[in-house]
């Protein structure tokens, strides 16, 4: 009778043991699944705000270097560049002098210093940003491009610009 009643607490053991695993990583899905629903809509106010504020005139509507304007100055082809999230943080707030891409935050250079100058005025041949960015906006314009166009390559897949024109979708049916 006592095996039996070891092996009883044995099976009860391991239900409530595998119950438990089970528990965890419904849990563990969950969780993940709201995180990637939550960063998803960072992606997606990234997007807006990539459209919105004039990045497509010079970078392209896929960040490939091939601006929509052109009067604009020459974007970088952002699909292949090797920036970190902080460098582009740094050039989307700061701007870089010389070269034509703006500075988005309001406050770079006078309320926060840039590029390693101390704060004053911005450079005179800092190229004028069409409208400021907030703090928020720029990170979700960080999220967005580290999460659908840094790392990319040069090809534009079907896929990704039905992302970018979900409201228009014929203008991707020449892409595979």
């Amino acid at each position: 009778m006592a095996k039996n009643s070891r092996a009883a607490v044995d099976h009860t053991r391991v239900f409530f043991m595998r119950w438990a695993v089970l528990s965890l990583a419904v849990g563990l899905l969950a969780q993940a699944t709201a995180a990637h629903a939550q960063n998803e809509d960072r992606v997606k106010a990234g997007l807006t705000t990539w459209r919105n504020s004039g990045c497509a005139d010079c970078h392209g509507a896929f960040a490939n270097g091939e601006k929509q304007r052109d009067e604009a100055p020459d974007g970088a082809n952002l699909r292949t560049t090797r920036l970190d999230g902080a460098a582009l943080r740094q050039t989307i707030s700061c701007g870089r002098p010389g070269t034509g891409m703006p500075s988005f935050d309001e406050g770079a250079y006078k309320v926060r210093a840039c590029n390693g100058q101390a704060l004053e005025p911005p450079p005179s041949d800092l190229y004028p940003a069409p409208r400021s960015l907030t703090p928020d906006e720029i990170d979700a314009v960080v999220t967005y491009l580290q999460a659908r166009v840094v790392g990319k390559g040069r090809t534009i897949t079907k896929q990704e610009c039905l992302y970018y024109y979900a409201d228009q979708p014929e203008w991707c049916d020449d892409y595979k």
